[in-house]
């Protein structure tokens, strides 16, 4: 590999999110943190070269986006997703975070009910409570080892009058990678009974090798019409610090109410950083991307072997994409405080306990396996050897 994705590098006392709240969140300064999901690999080094040469110009002021920033991302969907994105449908958001909580405040009504597919990424329940709206599970079915859509129940939710979904594709924990026929059958009940989806697709780009990211909007002409995706280069090559994120919408009337939105709050200003650090992640960070990714494929097969010999217990569910492992350990018969006890004084480690993404979790965990293996080794050896004291 042109890359040294096993090299440890310290991020303690660098005011890391994952690193340095070990103390106040879990306890114990000591805690082997695997839980928020950023990658503990540097960002590629074409990354690290553009923001040395802009912090070099030592003046940060206001800043304009160029077409380049554009270009960049309209030849990156083209080349990994096969989608024609024209340029005047994206915009700059802060977060796809930020994107949801727009939607949601845009395109439903105060009391109105949300569709969300649980368990799923724990601030899809916030922007939906945080905006006065009500959630309306539709929760998903484990079959063939995997998650899959109840599409009847999808359809009862839609009856009863929900016209906004949050879809998380691929799907955050379960790191399900939908399939193409899947989405359309979801298109059709969308279109059906006129409901608007917002589409959280940042984790597209980490695909692992034999499945392929449809976006829901590259579905058809009429799917598009009633679709906001909500993307970012953040995950894909670790720079959720810059905080950017852009949206994609071919509806002129959703775009420009996000637009709208976003200029009133004043979230609209280009980042002095952000612009330059997606470019040349998109334009020179693929080769970065398909080895970390061929490497994180390493860390799930050696994570899984490992869980397999050591704690069978549990049952890991196999990922199709995301670097995120969701491991089913009601097997160990432990409730969520037991979970989280047997994690933080036992073990010294620091999952995501299960119950974050939905009453359907408890019981499980998600572990990140985007660091270097001797982590995953560690980190596991001391969660399996606690497990079994």
């Amino acid at each position: 590999m042109a890359y040294d994705f096993d090299r440890r590098v310290d991020r303690r006392h660098t005011r890391s999110y994952k690193w340095d709240q070990s103390a106040r969140l879990f306890g114990d300064p000591d805690i082997l943190p695997l839980w928020v999901a950023d990658m503990d690999f540097p960002a590629p080094p074409a990354v690290k070269a553009v923001l040395e040469k802009r912090a070099a110009l030592g003046i940060y002021g206001y800043s304009i986006r160029e077409d380049s920033y554009f270009e960049a991302i309209v030849r990156w969907f083209r080349r990994r997703h096969g989608w024609e994105i024209d340029p005047k449908w994206i915009t700059d958001a802060p977060s796809v975070v930020t994107s949801l909580s727009l939607a949601v405040e845009l395109f439903s009504e105060p009391g109105s009910r949300v569709v969300l597919q649980s368990p799923v990424y724990y601030p899809f329940y916030d922007v939906i409570q945080s905006n006065n709206r009500v959630v309306a599970k539709n929760p998903l079915l484990i079959r063939h080892g995997h998650y899959e859509m109840d599409y009847g129940h999808l359809e009862s939710l839609f009856k009863d009058g929900a016209k906004l979904m949050l879809l998380c594709s691929p799907h955050n924990p379960g790191g399900r990678v939908w399939d193409r026929e899947e989405l359309v059958k979801l298109g059709e009940l969308c279109l059906k009974y006129g409901v608007t989806v917002v589409s959280d697709e940042i984790h597209c780009d980490l695909v692992l090798p034999g499945r392929q990211h449809t976006p829901f909007a590259s579905i058809s002409e009429e799917v598009a019409g009633i679709t906001v995706t909500c993307l970012a280069a953040t995950k894909t090559f670790n720079l959720p610090g810059l905080h950017t994120s852009f949206i994609v919408a071919s509806n002129p009337a959703l775009r420009q109410n996000l637009e709208r939105r976003l200029h009133t709050l004043s979230l609209h200003m280009a980042s002095h950083f952000a612009q330059d650090a997606v470019e040349a992640a998109y334009n020179e960070g693929e080769d970065w991307l398909d080895e970390m990714l061929a490497y994180v494929k390493g860390n799930l097969e050696f994570a899984l072997d490992y869980l397999a010999r050591n704690l069978p217990e549990v049952k890991p569910m196999r990922p199709e994409g995301t670097y995120l492992l969701w491991v089913d350990c009601r097997g160990l018969g432990q409730d969520v405080d037991g979970l989280k006890r047997l994690m933080y004084k036992k073990a010294k480690v620091a999952f995501n306990e299960g119950s974050s993404f939905g009453t359907e979790g408890a019981g499980w965990l998600r572990i990140n396996l985007a660091c270097p293996r001797s982590i995953i080794e560690q980190a596991l050896k001391q969660f399996c050897a606690a497990a079994k004291a």
